[in-house]
């Protein structure tokens, strides 16, 4: 299974807000990287990732949101994690970046 990302600006939270479905793993984990870098690049505010149709992460994956949570941080900025699935969750929780990462849902 692969990535699919929707990004999208909104105005009314003043957030990017990036929808992820399939499996982010060592495979696609890129593709997130670089869709995160440019919508920041566009417009630096925060960033809240849909996880509700996400299968599946790896630590490649969580690399990516941990990097993205530095860059946001030195600005000000915070990362949201909304709506994962139990086994997503699992892996935040495992190595403890639910306690530095907002998870809601």
């Amino acid at each position: 299974m692969s990535l699919n990302i929707n990004s999208k600006y909104r105005d009314d939270s003043n957030s990017w807000v990036v929808e992820l479905s399939g499996e982010l793993d060592v495979s696609c984990a890129d593709d997130l990287k670089k869709e995160l870098d440019s919508n920041i690049e566009k417009k630096f505010s925060d960033v809240k990732v849909d996880m509700s149709n996400l299968q599946y992460i790896d630590s490649t994956g969580i690399g990516v949101i941990v990097g993205a949570m530095k860059k946001l941080k030195s600005g000000d900025k915070d990362i949201t994690i909304l709506e994962a699935k139990d086994n997503v969750k699992k892996i935040f929780k495992i190595t403890g970046l639910d306690q530095i990462i907002r998870m809601e849902g």
